[in-house]
């Protein structure tokens, strides 16, 4: 199984987990072109589109992947943020599993400025349990059994509140980000309350364009985890499995 990127930030986010048989798409940020180009114009292995919330920068395109035939699952709160409903739109139960191919996926709550956002604990037979969280300010739970881990790492508070200070960061910026999205020490602890035993790669996305540093970043999270730790990019490929070293 591969993680491509296709996106991971203000701009658009978009990931694909994929083998020769299935695609998972996660965020419908970015343009479908671009999605039917990663998966060389084959459509038919895409077995659904997992969303986070309806911001633009998640769930901007969500419309065309549904008049393109891919189903698309999330929250009830985000499909009525967004206006849309029909049979491709098939809103999920927080903590109530779901099969998605042979993906199987467990919606659960986060934290962030919109209607109902999900995170999820993706697992499928060739890479385990992959827990994918992203725009929240923390994680309420905790989970066992992780293989690979795909987690926001949006901001660093030394960072964020030293540009405030130049007057690069507005400072009606703080609240927000402060509230919604996950700073670098919150993250380390997140790490830290959940078994990383099993876990093989962590995927650090939806860097700040502004208040992070994704050098500084992987080698914070590298040094405290001990795991393979990669910053997200459009183009990135890397290999899940359930190996843990």
């Amino acid at each position: 199984m591969d993680l491509v990127v296709l996106g991971s930030s203000s701009r658009g986010n978009c990931y694909l987990l994929s083998n020769d048989t299935e695609a998972l798409i996660i965020e419908a940020g970015i343009n479908l072109s671009s999605v039917k180009m990663a998966l060389n114009f084959d459509l038919s292995r895409v077995v659904g589109c997992l969303v986070s919330h309806e911001h633009g920068d998640h769930a901007g395109y969500v419309k065309k992947f549904i008049e393109a035939g891919i189903d698309v699952f999330s929250s009830q709160g985000t499909f009525n943020a967004l206006g849309i409903s029909g049979y491709r739109a098939l809103s999920l139960t927080p903590e109530v599993p779901f099969y998605c191919g042979s993906f199987k996926v467990l919606p659960f709550p986060v934290e962030h400025d919109c209607s109902e956002p999900f995170g999820y604990l993706i697992s499928h037979p060739e890479c385990g349990n992959v827990l994918f969280a992203t725009d929240t300010g923390y994680l309420q739970y905790t989970f066992s059994g992780l293989n690979n881990i795909i987690i926001e790492a949006n901001y660093s508070e030394e960072i964020l509140e030293g540009n405030i200070r130049s007057g690069k960061t507005p400072e009606i910026v703080r609240k927000r980000v402060l509230n919604s999205h996950m700073e670098l020490s919150v993250l380390l602890g997140i790490l830290k309350a959940n078994d990383l035993t099993q876990v093989n790669k962590i995927v650090l996305i939806h860097l700040s364009d502004g208040n992070s540093d994704a050098v500084l970043f992987q080698k914070t999270v590298t040094e405290a985890t001990g795991k393979n730790v990669f910053v997200a990019e459009p183009g990135l490929n890397i290999h899940f499995d359930k190996t843990p070293f």
